[in-house]
């Protein structure tokens, strides 16, 4: 298996607990407190990083440190743009599922904008990736036109662009210093929101736990989105795979939450298992034959 795939497959399991705990923490705290409190989660990634990333960083190209900067201030207000839409009174399961279409956005811009290209393979996994995030996160038809839709535009604009802006990051930076810079990004958001909020008498024991665990796993997630993009992975393969984290939710929601999942989210599991497959396919190139042995 690739390292860029093993790197996306972690981002995968990373984001599959985090959705989980997103559900756990419930309506604790406002968006802005999460957001804020969750900063405290990036520790145990940051310290390693900034240990080892800190003499490149010195001598890293700014363009690259400027573009992994503004991915993760991005990402940030993306996740502020989720919570107030999960503020707003709409289903915390629909909002978030509507969401994971964030990579369109970025495997459109990778195309575009990097020229990145796909075998066929690959591109059959591109498309049933996204099958299994329409089948994972559209509940109903009418879904499609609801306000909650509306209000989901923003983080899938902005979660996306941010995704594009990990890849262009690593064309510049190391895997490592892309990711200390790009999560370094969300200690400043962190401490706006949390000088600006209004916070409660008393936080729990339990709600600090899960919020903590909760920034963990997002940054955890991110970093090693990050380290697939420096070995080598392409954006329009890597966005779609690491967002189909719902093949570890559904299960974990089962085991822990007990909830129940229909034939819609059994058939999106085996798609979802059948893009891993595809997405993993690369194709090698023949050595260039001397032009003497060429046939005409």
């Amino acid at each position: 298996m690739s390292p860029w795939l093993l790197w996306t497959v972690a981002a995968l399991l990373s984001w599959g607990v985090w959705a989980v705990l997103s559900k756990l923490l419930g309506n604790r705290l406002t968006a802005e407190q999460s957001q804020a409190l969750s900063t405290l989660g990036l520790a145990p990634i940051l310290l390693p990083l900034a240990w080892g990333a800190g003499r490149a960083l010195r001598c890293a190209s700014r363009n690259g440190l400027a573009l992994a900067f503004l991915g993760g201030t991005i990402t940030c207000l993306g996740n502020i743009t989720y919570y107030s839409a999960v503020a707003r009174g709409e289903k915390v399961a629909t909002v978030a599922s509507i969401t994971a279409m964030a990579p369109l956005v970025t495997v459109l811009l990778a195309v575009l904008m990097l020229r990145e290209r796909m075998n066929k393979i690959q591109l059959a996994g591109i498309i049933l990736s996204l099958a299994a995030i329409w089948l994972f996160n559209i509940q109903n038809e009418r879904g499609l036109f609801s306000r909650t839709v509306l209000f989901a535009v923003p983080p899938i604009l902005l979660w996306g662009a941010s995704g594009f802006l990990q890849k262009a990051a690593t064309n510049h930076l190391p895997g490592e210093v892309a990711a200390l810079v790009y999560l370094s990004a969300f200690i400043p958001v962190g401490g706006f929101y949390a000088l600006r909020t209004s916070w409660p008498d008393t936080i729990g024991a339990r709600t600090w736990i899960i919020v903590t665990a909760l920034g963990f796993f997002i940054a955890f997630g991110n970093f090693a989105v990050l380290a697939a993009y420096a070995r080598g992975g392409q954006a329009a393969l890597i966005a779609p795979l690491s967002n189909l984290y719902p093949v570890i939710s559904v299960p974990l929601a089962v085991l822990l939450l007990h909830e129940t999942i229909g034939m819609r989210e059994s058939i999106a599991i085996a798609v979802a298992l059948a893009s891993v497959l595809a997405l993993s396919w690369e194709r090698r190139q023949e050595p260039m034959r001397p032009k003497d042995e060429i046939d005409y």
